[in-house]
Parts: C-alpha cells; sequence; structure tokens
C-alpha cells in the first residue's frame, strides 16, 4: 500500500466497516512507520485503471505481530484474495523476528474466523463487547515455527 492508495483503501473501510471504520488519518499514519508495519493491496483490472479489491496490514514488534486489518470485497470473496494477503502478513512476521502472530476478529464474523482457523490460528480469549455495536472480539494467535511455511491454507478451499 501506498500514500497514493489511501483514499481508495478509506473508501473500502468505510463501505466495509461502516461501524467501526478507521478514519482515513490511520492509515496515513500506518504508512508512515515502516520500520514496524506492513500493508499490502491487492489490484484488479478494470476499465478506469487498477482497482483495489482487497486490503491487509500488520504491526510487527517482536517477538509479537498483530494483524491490524484484513479487508476483502464481498464480490471478490471465495477467489483466493484473503487467503494470499494473510500469506503475505505470516510471512512479514516471520521476517521481523516475530514468535506468535495475533488478530482480533468479530464473534458475529465466522467466514473469516474459518480462514483464520485454517492457518492454524486458535482462539485464546475473548474481548467483550469490543467492537462499537457491543460485538464481542474473538482474540486468536498463531506460533510460528522456524523453517515452517505459512502458506498451509494454500492446501484448504479458497478465501
Amino acid at each position: 500500500m501506498t500514500e497514493a492508495d489511501v483514499p481508495a483503501v478509506h473508501a473500502l473501510e468505510e463501505a466495509l466497516f461502516p461501524v467501526d471504520a478507521w478514519p482515513e488519518q490511520a492509515f496515513r499514519d500506518e504508512l508512515s512507520q515502516p520500520e514496524t508495519r506492513r500493508y499490502c493491496v491487492a489490484e484488479e483490472a478494470d476499465p478506469g485503471g487498477p482497482r483495489i479489491v482487497a486490503y491487509a496490514g500488520l504491526m510487527a514488534v517482536a517477538p509479537i505481530a498483530d494483524v491490524q486489518t484484513i479487508a476483502v470485497v464481498p464480490e471478490r470473496e471465495g477467489r483466493g484474495i484473503g487467503s494470499a494477503l494473510l500469506t503475505e502478513l505470516i510471512a512479514e512476521a516471520g521476517r521481523r523476528g516475530a514468535a506468535d502472530v495475533l488478530l482480533e476478529v468479530r464473534a458475529d464474523n465466522p467466514r473469516a474466523q474459518e480462514l483464520y482457523r485454517r492457518f492454524g490460528f486458535t482462539h485464546i480469549h475473548t474481548r467483550r463487547r469490543y467492537y462499537r455495536d457491543g460485538v464481542d472480539a474473538l482474540i486468536m494467535q498463531l506460533p510460528l515455527h522456524a523453517g515452517v511455511e505459512p502458506a498451509r491454507a494454500a492446501e484448504g478451499e479458497a478465501e
């Protein structure tokens, strides 16, 4: 993700997460910290030029990495885009020396939970009423093991 991507990513953020959307400046702040952050986008060809259809971000401060965000536009779900982005984030966590990757997922989002389980994440804690609309957040963890590739989910069903 680059600074030029921020307006399009923010527009997607507002459409996909209307209750909990990050402010546009939050994305800019994240990009200003490359020593501890990695953000990426997935694009597809469009008659008007490339169109961002997914984005994801990671914060890594060894020995912990945290998936800050991951989103795919609904009409592109189930095509492996989320899996590809998550694979990249996990690989980046390993490159940055993380021993574990953590994330929060809405308790009412079984599709995302299943994606994370396919990658080996396990539910370790629940933050009650974490989201603004009162939904719980499930905290999930993936221990990283030296020499193990994070692409395990590629063997499973596409996200």
